[in-house]
């Protein structure tokens, strides 16, 4: 609250108090009033104060006795009004530190739950992998075709339940700050073509094209090889399946600066403009229907920023509905290291 002492705070009450004083009457404060208008009019700046003492209503010792009177006053009614608003802020800022406080531990319990479930689901997982490779190897006997056909459903089903899991564990990891890097100079031709052919044969089937584009000379990259090829692949995977048949997803890597500059572009879906900063919550789909479109846990895109970030990179996003998808990161160059 912002309180001024003024003249013009203060004429409002001298009046009053000198009345209240018995140092002055009404009428004569309306004189006193009449005539600085009149002096106000003329072009000549006049305090009430002074038309008082000019026409001898008041003494100039009293008009100061009760202008010191009303500057205590007004002292005093800052200064509770600044303890009230210091008690305001206080008691804000401790309701936000609450907040903060409750908030950041139902992160960590999530976090907790997340880490719990996904190692105890992998006991059961196990025993069924385990048993699923004992029927498809015909230890138990011969199987019919159409028992070869189910144990195979099966195992694609397992395969994919033993992603998740890992998804899972991984990205309680990360956002509880341990997920493990073994940052080392990586050749990025020999990174991406390891990872590649899983993301070929999706694009195959979906009847995308998936072009590569690696500039020549490329220098190494300091990285983790496993998480930076996981953020990659599945970047990949993401604009694979966001674009329709007969689409294109393009894959890019170029020097900029001291860092090499990825970028993974498609002709697919597309994302609207108010929902660009929602693309890497956790668990977040943009279609978050039960009749959704497009399968998938909403941890991608978030394992990707998480993973970034453990690497101090960033990753930017630029889309148009029905136009497609640019993701764009970088990462530094392994200083003196080239690929030739």
């Amino acid at each position: 609250m912002d309180i001024r002492i003024t003249p013009e705070t203060l004429v409002p009450r001298l009046g009053e108090l000198l009345i209240k004083r018995g140092l002055l009457e009404v009428d004569d404060l309306t004189t006193a009033l009449e005539y600085q208008a009149q002096k106000i009019q003329s072009g000549t700046p006049c305090l009430i104060g002074q038309a008082l003492v000019e026409l001898g209503m008041a003494d100039q010792q009293s008009i100061d006795e009760v202008v010191t009177i009303q500057i205590f006053e007004l002292q005093n009614s800052l200064q509770r009004s600044n303890q009230r608003l210091e008690k305001q802020v206080a008691q804000r800022t401790m309701e936000l530190q609450e907040a903060f406080t409750r908030l950041t531990e139902l992160d960590q319990l999530k976090s907790n739950f997340i880490s719990n479930i996904s190692h105890e689901l992998r006991t059961p997982l196990t025993h069924i992998k385990g048993y699923l490779d004992i029927f498809a190897d015909h230890s138990l006997g011969p199987l019919t075709a159409l028992q070869e056909d189910a144990i195979k459903v099966m195992e694609r089903s397992e395969d994919r339940l033993e992603q998740l899991i890992d998804e899972l564990i991984q990205f309680s990891l990360a956002v509880k700050g341990e997920l493990a890097l073994t940052i080392q100079p990586l050749d990025v031709n020999e990174l991406i073509e390891n990872y590649l052919p899983q993301n070929m044969r999706k694009a195959e089937v979906k009847g995308v094209q998936l072009e590569i584009t690696i500039a020549e000379n490329l220098p190494q990259i300091q990285a983790d090889r496993d998480n930076i090829s996981w953020v990659i692949s599945q970047l990949l995977d993401n604009a694979i399946k966001f674009t329709p048949a007969g689409g294109q997803v393009n894959l890019s890597a170029d020097k900029s600066s001291n860092n090499v500059e990825f970028r993974i572009k498609d002709s697919g879906i597309g994302i609207p403009g108010e929902q660009l900063g929602e693309i890497f919550k956790p668990f977040h789909q943009l279609d978050g229907s039960v009749t959704r479109r497009y399968p998938g846990t909403g941890l991608g895109l978030a394992m990707v920023h998480q993973i970034l970030k453990a690497h101090g990179a960033s990753i930017k996003v630029t889309s148009n509905p029905g136009e497609g998808t640019l993701f764009t990161f970088a990462l530094p160059a392994a200083s003196g290291k080239n690929d030739g």
